[in-house]
């Protein structure tokens, strides 16, 4: 069989291969979702339409519910989270706003996706839906507006497709920030963005040592937003390295 590749090129800078190196490890193999928005193959589902279990709540158990395999908001209920805790990972999610429009600004169709439980993701119904910039949807909350509004109608379903760097600590000190890049509908709105620290309310919150995983965190804002399709794959070094 031919070689696949050289072994007469330059080594790779700080490497241990050379350049089209025929001996270097393939990637291993990933089968892709058979649509757009379909988990991989190697995919961790954190709710697939029919249990909760993974799940926890402000009281313990969950008090949402799942209605035609939808995760839904019960308002005042409190906010729920996985018992999994996620590192640096893609992940997928679809939500739908509440059809009928009730409300206005971020009175209306409001949740949020917070990562590692501290960094939100604004969910929001921002479809003709005037707001200040850093809370409409796709937002970064309270720090970076997403680059365009790719928000689709009430009551239409709509996904976030996201890669997460976790913020690293040496101690008490930061090492390096966290970094979101995010689609919206298939749009980029967030690419490779740098996060000023834990997200919140009208202040600044500055980041503090914590640990290297933490809870995927749905809000319960007293809206009927829904949820559907939640996964994740864990990201870490290439095999073959």
């Amino acid at each position: 069989m031919a070689k696949l590749g050289y072994d007469d090129t330059p080594l790779l800078p700080g490497g241990q291969w050379q350049v089209h190196d025929y001996r270097r490890p393939q990637p291993r193999i990933v089968t892709p979702g058979a649509e757009a928005g379909r988990a991989p193959s190697d995919a961790r589902f954190l709710f697939d339409g029919s249990s909760l279990s993974g799940w926890a709540g402000r009281d313990g158990d969950v008090q949402w519910k799942i209605d035609n395999g939808c995760l839904a908001v019960v308002p005042k209920t409190g906010d729920i989270w996985t018992r999994e805790t996620l590192g640096d990972c893609q992940l997928h999610l679809e939500f739908a706003c509440p059809a009928e429009i009730k409300g206005e600004s971020q009175g209306r169709g409001n949740s949020g996706v917070f990562l590692m439980g501290l960094y939100e993701i604004q969910v929001l119904d921002g479809y003709n839906n005037p707001t200040y910039a850093d809370g409409i949807t796709a937002s970064i909350y309270g720090e970076f507006p997403p680059l365009v509004n790719a928000c689709r109608k009430p009551g239409d379903w709509q996904t976030y497709d996201i890669v997460w760097t976790a913020p690293r600590f040496n101690g008490v000190a930061l090492v390096a920030p966290a970094y979101l890049t995010l689609l919206h509908n298939g749009v980029l709105v967030h690419n490779h963005t740098e996060l000023m620290g834990p997200t919140g309310h009208r202040d600044v919150y500055p980041y503090k040592a914590h640990a290297p995983t933490g809870p995927l965190k749905l809000q319960d804002h007293g809206d009927l937003v829904r949820y559907r399709n939640i996964w994740y794959r864990p990201i870490g070094n290439y095999d073959g390295q």
